[in-house]
């Protein structure tokens, strides 16, 4: 069965670029009709806090993207010391005491001589006494994955054939002088004990990947089916980085931002295909291919959820926005006629209470100097309510007559006393919705 995961790390709240990585591994997993874990990078504990957790649940909550189970690896410390054990008795891990410091030397003498700077191993020449000296000295010991120095392969999802040499990569620290246990290990021995069968995530990580393959084969298991999906940039091509927290889910959702415009985004952004709105989650789950992104970094600019906002919003149901129409006091008979005039003219489903005060209180009437006598002979000849559909017709072809104008000389005026804007929906719909009129 096809297991995906998504591992928020919750030191911060979920923005666009962690979104992508988990819309993808949850399209995987439901058009596999398999199981989509969410577990929570939550071994470091200081930066940790439980407000970005529940920031994380309420995010994917809102977006749609329901998990089958959830984990915590700050629950799992004591099978990530079962596993680290293990790979200690094969020799796989070993104990290194060098300082930040001195690693950067290392690092920088290894460039100077226009070599990689990988790290020398020097941890494995130590005996058990050249330890004891160093812990006796107050030197803490942390512990590193012994690479298997060959070429690791795989074929990737988005990237195709990818071949790394282990031996240009320094072995991976996998636990910390605190004992905490890093990523690379924890989310090996996770993903095995699983059964995670496919991984998306962002090309920053192919390093990793080639590492935990070995990790992971150490211990016995199969690596999964790896993707790895291109970065984000600005508009610009700037690094997106700089701009992610103005770009949190929670900040977009406060914006008035649909979820299904940013998944419809999400879903075909660097990929072959067109963006488009979907209807619906089953909608994206249908339509969603991996093999179709490519590899090139891909530019995002939030300006484009507008657009997609706007259509989401404009082609709903009454029955989607009933709740919010009750909310805002329209009557359960004025909704149908509201909803037809509203939908068409907003940007954000916040933009209804405007237009439902322009209709339950009127607006300050906008009159040029010009057309202030015009205005006043016109609202005098307004015809008596209840106004219907033909009630603008009638009255502008009235006041056609007694005045002579026509066209946008005679429309605009009219509009603008009515409503104090340029523009807007159709007169002939609104006229009969509006409970006040200034003025009169």
């Amino acid at each position: 069965m096809t297991v995906t995961r998504f591992a928020p790390s919750p030191t911060g709240y979920l923005h666009i670029g962690n979104l992508r990585a988990a819309l993808m591994n949850f399209l995987i997993a439901r058009q596999q009709g398999g199981t989509f874990i969410l577990r929570m990078d939550d071994t470091d504990q200081e930066r940790s806090k439980q407000e970005y957790i529940d920031g994380i649940f309420a995010d994917l909550d809102w977006l749609g993207l329901t998990w089958d189970r959830v984990e915590y690896q700050s629950r799992r410390v004591g099978r990530y010391a079962e596993a680290a054990d293990d790979l200690k008795a094969k020799g796989r891990f070993y104990e290194v005491f060098e300082t930040p410091t001195e690693l950067d030397l290392k690092r920088k003498k290894l460039l100077n001589m226009g070599k990689p700077p990988v790290y020398d191993r020097a941890g494995l020449a130590l005996s058990d006494d050249d330890r004891a000296r160093m812990r006796a000295e107050g030197r803490a010991g942390y512990w590193r994955f012994l690479l298997d120095q060959e070429r690791i392969e795989w074929t990737d999802g988005i990237l195709g054939p990818i071949s790394i040499d282990a031996a240009s990569v320094s072995d991976p620290v996998m636990i910390k002088a605190d004992g905490q246990v890093l990523y690379t290990f924890a989310s090996s021995v996770d993903d095995i004990d699983m059964g995670v069968t496919h991984i998306v995530r962002g090309a920053d990580h192919v390093t990793n990947t080639a590492t935990q393959i070995q990790i992971m084969q150490a211990m016995g298991g199969t690596p999964p089916q790896f993707a790895h999906h291109s970065l984000l940039t600005g508009p610009q091509g700037e690094a997106l980085s700089k701009r992610l927290g103005t770009l949190s889910l929670r900040d977009l959702r406060e914006q008035g931002i649909e979820p299904m415009a940013i998944l419809s985004l999400m879903a075909r952004l660097g990929s072959s295909k067109p963006v488009e709105v979907a209807s619906s989650m089953q909608d994206l789950i249908d339509g969603f291919e991996i093999g179709s992104f490519g590899a090139a970094p891909t530019k995002f600019d939030a300006e484009d959820l507008k657009p997609l906002t706007r259509a989401f919003v404009q082609r709903l149901p009454l029955e989607a926005v009933a709740d919010r129409l009750a909310e805002l006091g329209v009557p359960q008979d004025v909704q149908p006629a509201f909803w037809a005039v509203a939908s068409q003219n907003i940007e954000i489903r916040a933009d209804l209470a405007q237009w439902w005060a322009l209709c339950r209180d009127g607006a300050e009437p906008v009159v040029a100097p010009e057309d202030a006598d015009f205005v006043r002979e016109a609202l005098a000849l307004l015809p008596a309510r209840p106004w219907g559909p033909d009630s603008w017709s009638a009255w502008t072809n009235a006041v056609k007559t007694a005045t002579g104008r026509k066209g946008k000389g005679l429309f605009m005026p009219l509009r603008r006393a009515l409503t104090g804007m340029d523009h807007g929906p159709e007169m002939a719909a609104l006229m009969p919705l509006l409970q006040v009129v200034r003025g009169i």
